[in-house]
């Protein structure tokens, strides 16, 4: 309310213009819920209270089962404190926050519901035990955390989703069904690998369905009970179920990826998408930006791939990292007309003012379209806090002057500016994860690399160097989880990608200095005075289809009939008298 009244104030005197910027990530509350140890113990609280819940379904799936009784609850915690110390112990870099923890208990739990689902299914249908066992969909809650979490995470659903599960589907042995679980999961999150088409789900699922097919015969026939199934239950249904469960993920993948705000590499796929609507502004009206783009995209995603960070993510987040520059793009140097700089008519302080607003700019421009969230942080985040220093250097320059004229009395004490590093630094925050270290550092790396004359693969790496060693100076990758390792890595992934872009061309000689080696027919004929004339401006020409078809390897010269004048006499007067 206060702020409102401030700004109604300032609007009244000619100070503000009455319009908020948007800002990203708005209200402390939800990032307090996201991050709170509470958050993560009612999470748990549900998930065990939601297990129990199924534990009891179970038993009431078949008649004559037992009830659940205190030892049964023994299990599910011992069960439950192994998964915990896991997820706190091995996991915790990858369940951050706890909505990712929401999103894989949630996962379990979805999993182990459909499992008995279909268990109640195929007992109302009177299958044979085996054939329970393997009809279930043991692989839809490792994909599909494997898919949006990683494989690690996929690994860990597979599981405490084997291990739950022995405890809700108590009507199938309990041996047969860790054995099949197990194996369908596993192999689900194997087949899982840089999913990145939904054809790929289906394809998984497919193959998933085969495995389960051929464990079924087996498994039917060391029962010895393979006589008394039928064979298109005992083939078929596993296959159809690994099918439908391939299915399914691909349909529920962006139902998760928008309730969570998790994003799928399907996703970044689908976003990395040059026609989107700013990218066609940002082609139009700042191309020089546009290109810049295009170059940080290429050189973030190869040194993603590098360190196994989300090379699709750096590429989508790369395109659109400093679409705040369609605000003014006049104003940066990459679309600037060298003959006539705006800068000229501005002092260093408010250069930097404009040049530093592209950031904040760029976040309500990317909230107003509605990008993904990840997008908005690395448009936050790739300046970091670091400065804008040719201004800044500027700034003194002109400190220093005008102290000089006043030591000179040219110039008052009042006329000296007062010059803060503070106001030319960037807003920030300085990157907080991989992916936005990555293409902070390439940003700057390939600004720099257009100053370089004559590059060769030293003077490219030195400057990579350089540049690196200054951010880490200035603290730019303190809040970031890039290990010294992968800084390497990173630098020389750099390096190999602008060498490749800034390879040098054969020079080939000039069309009149190349005399190759062709067929000439030359007729002896009388010519006119129009047609000598005719015939000697023919001969550059000639001349030039010579020297095109002998650098094309594939096209041989061809037979050229050049007309040239008969010799005159002796009694004839020279051309030049004419």
């Amino acid at each position: 309310m206060f702020e409102s009244i401030r700004r109604a104030r300032l609007q009244r005197e000619g100070l503000s213009c009455g319009k908020t910027r948007r800002k990203h990530q708005e209200g402390d509350l939800i990032d307090e819920m996201r991050t709170h140890p509470a958050g993560a113990v009612v999470a748990y609280i549900f998930f065990f209270i939601g297990l129990g819940i199924l534990m009891r379904l179970g038993t009431q799936v078949e008649d004559g089962l037992p009830a659940v009784t205190w030892l049964h609850m023994l299990y599910a915690a011992a069960i439950g404190f192994a998964m915990v110390v896991h997820e706190r112990v091995v996991l915790r870099p990858e369940v951050c926050d706890n909505g990712v923890l929401v999103l894989v208990l949630g996962t379990i739990f979805t999993h182990l519901s459909l499992v008995l689902l279909m268990l109640d299914v195929s007992s109302s249908l009177s299958w044979g035990k085996t054939l329970k066992a393997i009809v279930l969909p043991h692989a839809f809650g490792p994909v599909v955390l494997s898919v949006i979490l990683g494989r690690r995470i996929g690994l860990f659903g597979a599981i405490y989703g084997t291990l739950f599960g022995v405890l809700v589907c108590i009507s199938i042995s309990a041996p047969t069904y860790m054995a099949t679980s197990a194996l369908l999961g596993f192999t689900g999150v194997l087949l899982t690998k840089r999913v990145r088409r939904r054809n790929r789900l289906f394809m998984a699922g497919l193959y998933v369905g085969v495995v389960a097919m051929f464990y079924s015969l087996l498994l039917h026939d060391a029962a010895g009970v393979i006589m008394e199934e039928k064979v298109g239950r005992m083939v078929g249904l596993p296959l159809l179920i690994g099918i439908v469960t391939g299915l399914v993920v691909g349909g529920v993948l962006p139902v998760l990826e928008s309730v969570f705000g998790v994003t799928t590499d399907v996703s970044w796929l689908e976003l990395a998408d040059l026609n989107h609507p700013l990218m066609r502004r940002l082609s139009i009206e700042a191309p020089g930006t546009y290109h810049h783009s295009l170059v940080v995209a290429n050189l973030s995603e190869a040194a993603a791939e590098n360190i196994g960070a989300s090379a699709s993510m750096c590429r989508v987040c790369a395109y659109f990292h400093d679409i705040g520059k369609l605000s003014k793009p006049e104003y940066f140097i990459e679309n600037m007309d060298p003959a006539d700089s705006p800068h000229e008519d501005l002092t260093p302080r408010m250069s930097a003012l404009v040049i530093i607003a592209h950031v904040k700019d760029g976040v309500d421009l990317a909230i107003k379209n509605n990008l993904n969230a990840r997008i908005i942080d690395v448009i936050e985040q790739h300046h970091g806090t670091s400065l804008a220093f040719y201004f800044y250097r500027q700034a003194l320059e002109q400190k220093a002057e005008m102290e000089r004229l006043v030591k000179l009395g040219k110039a008052k004490e009042d006329d000296i500016p007062q010059v803060s590093e503070e106001t030319f630094r960037y807003p920030g925050p300085r990157p907080q994860f991989k992916e936005s270290a990555i293409i902070s550092l390439a940003d700057a790396v390939e600004s720099a690399s257009r100053t370089l004359e004559k590059p060769n693969a030293s003077r490219i790496e030195t400057m990579i160097d350089e540049i690196v060693q200054a951010r880490m100076v200035d603290g730019q990758l303190d809040e970031c989880d890039l290990t010294i390792a992968e800084l390497a890595r990173i630098k020389a992934s750099f390096a190999k990608t602008l060498l490749s872009m800034m390879h040098g061309r054969i020079k080939y000689q000039k069309a009149l200095e190349t005399r190759p080696s062709t067929q000439v027919i030359v007729r002896d004929e009388p010519a006119a005075a129009a047609d000598q004339e005719t015939a000697a401006s023919a001969l550059p020409a000639a001349s030039a289809k010579i020297v095109e078809a002998s650098f094309t390897s594939d096209i041989p010269p061809a037979e050229v009939v050049v007309p040239v004048k008969k010799p005159r006499s002796r009694k004839s007067p020279p051309a030049s008298a004419a």
